[in-house]
């Protein structure tokens, strides 16, 4: 038996883009199957709904309502809700998973901190961050920014993407030997682009479970339709993305010409 998990989700309470309420999407991810889902909505840096004039500990309250409202519902109709978010950089995107309100409550500093201070400081308190959707390219972004070398993982598959931004990322984390997650990056619910997510072997008791399998690199399945790692005609016909650079140590883009789809 598979257990089956959104781990990438956005609330109209929490993100300014969201569009369901966290009760709506539980509702919706009971009624197709899924075990459990994971509340990421955008962070301070990125597309949030929270008046960032307001007091800290205020700004932390109405960010993790959305999370609370779907933990209310989902103990009523049976369904797993946990905590995380998604931190916005300069165009790349990162999941923070195994931190609580408490946590950031007492961490204002944490609105500030760098990509290699949030990792740091997110292993310190005994969570994982995996990066969003590494090779999506998008309108608010000026190229793509791979910054591996700052999570713990990839998001190898986002129904948010387009196939072929799939397919790098499958190939590249194949070839680094990468921690790979799949999300729908789910906005409303019912999804009218499908959903993804991760089977698991067994039922996560709480977030930190989740955190474990990631950063012992345990076995995590990517619940997403089989075609969609395909290298078909029509995916390369999507032609190649902008040049993609990679951030170094000091988070700087180094730029690469690697064909992710092809080049050896």
């Amino acid at each position: 038996m598979a257990y089956l998990y959104e781990t990438h989700m956005h609330t109209c309470t929490g993100s300014a883009c969201g569009v369901s309420t966290g009760s709506e999407h539980v509702r919706y991810y009971k009624d197709i199957g899924y075990t459990g889902i994971i509340i990421t909505d955008h962070f301070f840096h990125g597309n949030t709904a929270v008046d960032r004039t307001l007091p800290w500990e205020k700004r932390i309250d109405l960010f993790c309502s959305g999370y609370e409202e779907a933990l209310e519902e989902g103990q009523k109709v049976g369904l797993d809700v946990f905590f995380g978010w998604e931190q916005h950089f300069n165009g790349d995107e990162y999941l923070v998973y195994g931190l609580d309100k408490a946590y950031m409550k007492a961490h204002p500093e944490m609105e500030f901190w760098t990509r290699a201070e949030q990792l740091a400081a997110v292993h310190e308190a005994g969570g994982c961050v995996i990066q969003a959707h590494p090779f999506r390219l998008r309108q608010y972004m000026s190229r793509i920014r791979i910054g591996a070398r700052f999570a713990d993982g990839i998001e190898a598959a986002n129904a948010g993407n387009r196939a072929v931004e799939d397919a790098r990322a499958l190939r590249m984390g194949w070839e680094q030997g990468l921690v790979m997650t799949a999300g729908s990056d789910n906005h409303h619910s019912p999804s009218d682009r499908g959903t993804f997510g991760v089977a698991l072997d067994e039922r996560l008791t709480c977030i930190g479970d989740y955190v474990k399998l990631i950063l012992n690199k345990g076995h995590i399945g990517l619940y997403v339709p089989e075609e969609r790692f395909a290298i078909t005609p029509e995916i390369i016909a999507q032609g190649e993305p902008d040049q993609a650079y990679v951030l170094d140590a000091e988070e700087k883009d180094v730029r690469t010409d690697r064909n992710w789809l092809f080049d050896a």
